[in-house]
């Protein structure tokens, strides 16, 4: 039982700190940072830096899209002269390219091939065709903010960062179904990578939304599942640092379901577990210093430990708390055990609810980290399978 009471308290650490300890540490990091005198950017704020940048979209069947897509990348505030538009279509067989090719007259770029190569496939190839100092990478059916190219580009000026992180934001109503909770858990990331920048470097870029100095592009393995992580870190990887700007933001709605919402994650969370072992350099601390405390801390454990975790502490705290008594609440294990059946009876209830269009989110949130977590098991158990193919489908959004 002592082993038992030394892995409950060990696993329930990791958890803790993965979720929630970790952003309690970095804050305290960026404070202390804070407070050390460091010399002045050398960088003049007001100094004009105005490159040529691409707009690059790998599209899959996005003919729903496209002609929103366009025309907003055509609305943001940048010269208009210095913003081209690269498109890589490959295996689109809804009309895509067709309706993106009305558009080549006004500078934007089609290039499309019938077979599909999944979407770092049509990076792969498309990329050869950027001839920017700088590409924006962006996803068919996100819309941008006005600003988004202007404030990327900006954190360019430093010659230490090889790539920027946009935000990821999802657009919910004051009433919504449990789906609407993924905008709740960006929001916490989106805190969470604003200190990883200011500490030292955002662990990964979102996919809706990310840039890179173009020759800092390496070719990535065709079976790669997420790009932009990938892409991002081994920039990182090579002394550059990811930079993140909450204010240049890529807009969607939210799966249309928990369901799409699963299958979504499930793909990210086999992803994960590629990454990791793709990026293994990085859990060496003593070669890659405050990245790799960050990668471990924000990133491998929630794809690890931390998930497969939640079960054995409920399993163990039931031993525990039964072995102090069900009745005994002068016991912390009594307590805890409670807790963590309450946590997991709301989850059930967010379940029930799940459909349902709520202004309280109160149980939509223990549902939605619970699917979360769910997924990552699914997620590793798919990779490990080798059942996860490179060419995703994309989750159907709402409404």
């Amino acid at each position: 039982m002592e082993t038992i009471n030394i892995l409950f308290w060990v696993l329930l650490f990791i958890v803790f700190y993965a979720y929630f300890g970790y952003g309690i540490v970095l804050y305290g990091l960026v404070l202390i940072k804070r407070a050390i005198p460091g010399k002045k950017s050398p960088l003049d704020p007001n100094e004009a830096y105005e490159p040529e940048v691409t707009l690059f979209v790998a599209a899959y069947n996005e003919k729903d899209y496209v002609d929103a897509k366009v025309e907003n990348s055509f609305s943001l505030d940048y010269p208009k002269e210095k913003v081209k538009q690269v498109w890589v279509t490959d295996g689109s067989d809804d009309g895509t390219p067709d309706i993106l090719n009305k558009y080549k007259h006004q500078g934007v770029a089609v290039f499309h091939e019938n077979k599909r190569g999944g979407k770092i496939g049509a990076m792969n190839r498309g990329m050869a065709f950027v001839k920017t100092p700088i590409v924006i990478f962006s996803d068919g059916n996100t819309m941008l903010g006005k600003e988004s190219i202007m404030r990327i580009v900006n954190l360019f000026k430093n010659p230490k960062v090889g790539c920027v992180s946009g935000e990821k934001r999802i657009f919910s109503k004051e009433s919504d179904t449990a789906v609407g909770s993924e905008g709740i858990y960006w929001k916490y990331e989106s805190t969470l990578k604003k200190w990883d920048a200011e500490l030292y470097s955002v662990v990964g870029a979102a996919g809706e939304l990310f840039a890179i100095r173009t020759h800092l592009f390496q070719e990535v393995e065709k079976d790669t599942l997420l790009d932009d992580f990938i892409i991002s870190l081994r920039i990182a990887m090579n002394g550059y640092t990811i930079q993140y700007d909450p204010e240049a933001y890529a807009i969607e709605s939210a799966s249309a379901d928990v369901k799409e919402e699963l299958k979504r994650k499930i793909r990210i969370a086999a992803g994960g577990i590629q990454s990791i072992f793709r990026l293994s350099p990085l859990l060496n601390p003593f070669k890659h210093g405050v990245l790799s405390f960050q990668f471990i801390s924000h990133r491998v454990l929630r794809w690890t430990i931390a998930p497969l975790s939640l079960p054995l502490i409920l399993v163990f705290n039931f031993f525990l708390a039964a072995l102090a008594g069900w009745t005994n609440f002068s016991n912390i294990y009594t307590w805890l055990f409670y807790l963590q059946l309450l946590f997991y009876i709301m989850a059930f209830i967010g379940w029930s609810l799940e459909n349902r269009k709520l202004k309280s989110k109160i149980f939509f949130i223990p549902y939605y980290f619970f699917i979360m977590n769910y997924a990552v098991i699914l997620g590793i158990n798919r990779y490990f399978k080798g059942q996860q193919s490179v060419n995703w489908e994309r989750a159907k959004r709402g409404s």
